[in-house]
């Protein structure tokens, strides 16, 4: 074979374009359609972004603070699937859930403006499926037992600022055994150290001389900044089809105390040591 007819077998055995070339216009819009499609995926499966606009998880997660949710970590319905990186829902868990709405006193709901399923909450996993909890005194106690929890004295830095950090004193050692820190406020610490019993007014769930038990598939939660917190003290139990997911860590924060409010908050009142700060 010569070397003419060689070089026009390899041609003919080159694979041929099944049709016209792409445009710059169609190649962009592919590769759009194909990382939209992906972004959508994981935003409905994977991962969920969420902002907190109240004070009761202070100063674990602070108002203005934008988190990252991982939607995928926990097994669905409880069930154990070893092939996947699952695993059950803990206590200590920083869970974001769709607000289940007040189990005992839904005109309450009513007279807030709260539609139940329509917000989410974030609070940190205090009670296990089948537990009793009861809060008294500035305490848990689970299934009788006191739960370890590093108390912090924490205020609000001025009267009616609910959305700074709060200002916060030592006054009891950390044990090996607190796994996280909560915050109370240093009046009501004081009335619990003088011997008082403190109210439990506005709490219906799991506080003192209500001890309950959770009911199966659904779990007590409550925020870490305990005198702020509007959780299952009040309204009752998180079912677990109501659990979108925990949170990973913060990917954007703005002070919203300094900013006052202001439309431009978010880019002239960055906390950039915030970022990428994992919740925990």
């Amino acid at each position: 074979m010569t070397e003419e007819n060689k070089e026009a077998k390899e041609k003919s055995d080159e694979p041929k374009p099944t049709g016209p070339p792409k445009s710059v216009f169609r190649e962009y819009f592919e590769s759009f359609a194909v990382t939209l499609v992906m972004a959508i995926f994981g935003m409905t499966f994977v991962l969920q972004a969420v902002t907190v606009p109240t004070g009761s998880m202070q100063n674990t997660i602070l108002v203005g603070d934008y988190l990252l949710v991982n939607k995928f970590i926990f097994t669905p319905g409880g069930y154990d699937l070893p092939f996947l990186p699952q695993r059950e829902i803990q206590r200590g868990d920083i869970i974001v859930f769709k607000y289940p709405g007040d189990q005992k006193n839904p005109q309450q709901d009513r007279d807030r403006g709260l539609v139940k399923y329509q917000i989410n909450y974030v609070k940190r996993v205090i009670g296990l499926p089948n537990e009793t909890v009861e809060f008294k005194n500035d305490q848990v106690f689970i299934n009788g037992q006191l739960l370890p929890e590093h108390r912090v004295l924490g205020d609000q830095p001025s009267l009616g600022d609910d959305k700074s950090a709060l200002v916060t004193k030592e006054f009891e050692d950390k044990k090996p055994e607190d796994k996280w820190s909560v915050y109370y406020s240093e009046d009501k610490m004081n009335e619990v150290k003088a011997g008082r019993n403190l109210s439990t007014r506005g709490f219906d769930f799991g506080v003192a001389g209500t001890a309950m038990r959770v009911p199966d598939n659904s779990f007590f939660v409550m925020g870490d900044s305990r005198d702020q917190s509007d959780d299952s003290r009040g309204w009752g139990f998180v079912p677990r089809e109501l659990i979108i997911g925990r949170a990973m860590f913060v990917y954007w924060s703005c002070d919203r105390g300094a900013s006052n409010g202001d439309f431009f908050g978010c880019l002239t009142h960055p906390r950039l040591n915030r970022i990428g700060k994992f919740v925990k």
